[in-house]
């Protein structure tokens, strides 16, 4: 067998015959040659195997695995564990690379040791104006490039584009795969499978950056599970998120499970329904709609943002055993930011004093 490549790339592929040939195209002419692309046909129906062994005859660098269908969790672990490389990039068969991908990602993977991921920004690749949620999210994970400003926002939403992603194989089997959703089988609670995976990655000390220019086109087609499957509603995410922040919360505040909660409207108090459950105890409620300032809210108060103290030695010795610590959980796009930048000229630290969540 000839020497490991350099990357390999793992390609799960279920009925993706009229988008695959891009996707290959794109891979097979990255400027970094050294490469395989490990591609298993999750029990594809249409013309996907066909496609892939037509570019295989072509070029030997495309390696084709045909498996029963099981999910694109288990179809992308198995074509992890098929690939020979300790650098192994991941793709989705609707998505475009660009043609310096996977050398800049592996050069920033050689430079720095301690990084056990790293992704790079992302082309959105619809319709921006019929789909600008998605557009707002693909605008927004690519300001999060550092591993810090991925770590602390990682509660807000996924921190990066899933097929855009490159790690070590050793990371790999540190932290495990990707889990695969059976809420559909086995009754269980469906959930988002590549968010909890990176949740889980960092929760156990993962280390991310991003290449600081764009490695794919990230496209969005009406099929995508992300806009089709239960796995990916907002309440499946907020069930996701919810024991990964405990957990982390138990570690950071110092008065847990005692929080103030920035955002007081009915569909962020939803969204913190599972932490709740969980056990969090919301003390008051922060906003500035005049109109919800002065009400209770299931018995917390809502309190203007005068309630919420500088960081100031003034302050401390009022709270001497700390100052409240402040969930953000606003949705509207721009609030976040505005209020994690004002609570910063405050002296308020991301992820040790306040923590943006979504």
């Amino acid at each position: 067998m000839p020497a490991a490549p350099k990357v390999s790339v793992a390609l799960p592929c279920f009925n993706a015959g009229q988008t695959l040939p891009g996707a290959l195209t794109s891979l097979l002419g990255q400027t970094l040659a050294d490469i395989e692309i490990v591609a298993v046909d999750d029990g594809s129906t249409d013309t996907t195997w066909d496609v892939l062994c037509a570019f295989a005859a072509r070029d030997q660098r495309l390696r084709p695995i045909r498996l029963p269908h099981q999910g694109v969790a288990l179809a992308g672990n198995a074509a992890v564990a098929a690939c020979r490389a300790q650098l192994i990039a991941r793709m989705d068969a609707d998505d475009i690379a660009l043609p310096g991908r996977l050398a800049a990602q592996a050069a920033l993977l050689d430079a720095e040791p301690g990084l056990d991921l790293v992704s790079g920004l992302v082309r959105f690749g619809g319709d921006r104006r019929a789909c600008a949620g998605y557009a707002h999210y693909v605008d927004w994970i690519n300001t999060l490039v550092t591993p810090e400003a991925i770590a602390v926002n990682r509660f807000v939403e996924a921190p990066l584009a899933n097929p855009s992603v490159m790690f070590r194989r050793a990371a790999f089997e540190r932290f495990g795969g990707a889990r695969p959703n059976t809420g559909a089988t086995a009754g269980a609670a469906a959930f988002p499978e590549d968010y909890e995976m990176w949740l889980r990655w960092l929760s156990l000390g993962a280390r991310m950056a991003k290449a600081p220019q764009e490695v794919i086109v990230w496209n969005d087609p009406p099929t995508r599970l992300s806009r089709t499957h239960e796995a990916y509603s907002p309440q499946a995410f907020a069930r996701t998120k919810a024991g990964y922040l405990w957990d982390w919360l138990a570690a950071h505040n110092p008065r847990h499970p005692d929080v103030r909660i920035w955002g007081a409207g009915r569909v962020s108090r939803q969204r913190l329904a599972p932490l709740v459950a969980l056990g969090l105890n919301i003390q008051a409620y922060i906003d500035i709609d005049p109109r919800k300032i002065g009400q209770t809210v299931h018995g917390a108060p809502v309190l203007g943002r005068e309630a919420v103290p500088p960081y100031a030695p003034a302050a401390l010795e009022a709270w001497p055993g700390g100052l409240p610590f402040l969930l953000v959980n606003v949705g509207s796009r721009g609030a976040r930011a505005e209020i994690m930048a004002w609570l910063a000229g405050q002296g308020y630290q991301a992820g040790k004093d306040c923590v943006a969540v979504g």
